[in-house]
């Protein structure tokens, strides 16, 4: 069985304006936020590949059958633009394969998917990434809303916990999170941890796959170095794939 998970998103790249009187300069500044859960991928016993924000339109898998060499396959931080648009549709107008509509289907054949929050999840900033209007809908183990659905708790918000399921064995007590995207929970899955009152960790299955959400971030700033230096970090990961991946 595969122990490959493919991580697309958790890049970016930022621009600045330097304005110093009548003259104006640029630069650039390229970051990713894969460092903390890629290292609990790797202390879990499973491979990680990472496909960050930039390759996500060309490179990712295009169709159910090329996702199942992965045992999950990880969202975070990406938008389903990301996934809708590559370059044969926006610029040169030609049909490609639906790679949410495969998504779902890679789920339902028996694949696993995690959905990880930011600002280019679930509906994300200014509704720009959409989730609830696509087939991976179909596939989450919660509801996501019409509006821009971030929570910024920059006083910082504790989780509430249940170690059962999934999490069975994890701490009941969790550092604060920053913020999150909110979703409403869905019938017949299973929420095991919110923030407040809302889904924090939610899991479903759905035909022969399971599914997994966590609406915070798995990096800052929502996830502070408080959390990301936790003892309780890694652990939690490892509980999510083993699972999706029922290792």
């Amino acid at each position: 069985m595969s122990k490959k998970i493919l991580v697309a998103g958790e890049s970016w790249t930022s621009f600045t304006t330097h304005v110093k009187g009548f003259d104006t300069f640029y630069t650039s500044r390229y970051e990713e936020g894969i460092e903390f859960i890629g290292r609990a991928i790797a202390n879990a016993g499973y491979e990680l590949v990472y496909l960050p924000s930039q390759y996500v339109a060309e490179r990712f898998p295009w169709t159910p059958e090329e996702m199942s060499q992965y045992a999950c396959i990880v969202l975070s931080d990406i938008g389903s633009n990301s996934l809708l648009l590559p370059d044969r549709v926006f610029n040169d107008g030609k049909a490609t394969p639906n790679r949410c509509a495969g998504l779902r289907d890679y789920v339902n054949q028996g694949g696993a998917l995690l959905m990880v929050g930011g600002y280019l999840s679930f509906t994300g900033i200014d509704c720009k990434a959409r989730y609830g209007q696509t087939e991976v809908a179909d596939v989450l183990p919660v509801t996501c809303l019409d509006i821009d659905d971030r929570a910024e708790h920059p006083e910082g918000v504790v989780p509430s916990v249940e170690a059962r399921g999934a999490l069975e064995g994890m701490p009941t007590q969790w550092p604060a999170l920053l913020g999150y995207n909110r979703t409403l929970p869905r019938q017949g899955c299973d929420v095991l941890a919110t923030v407040c009152g809302d889904p924090l960790v939610a899991v479903g299955e759905f035909g022969k796959g399971r599914s997994a959400a966590f609406t915070s971030d798995c990096a800052p700033h929502w996830a502070p170095a408080d959390f990301t230096s936790w003892e309780g970090y890694d652990l939690l990961w490892k509980k999510v794939f083993d699972y999706l991946t029922r290792a």
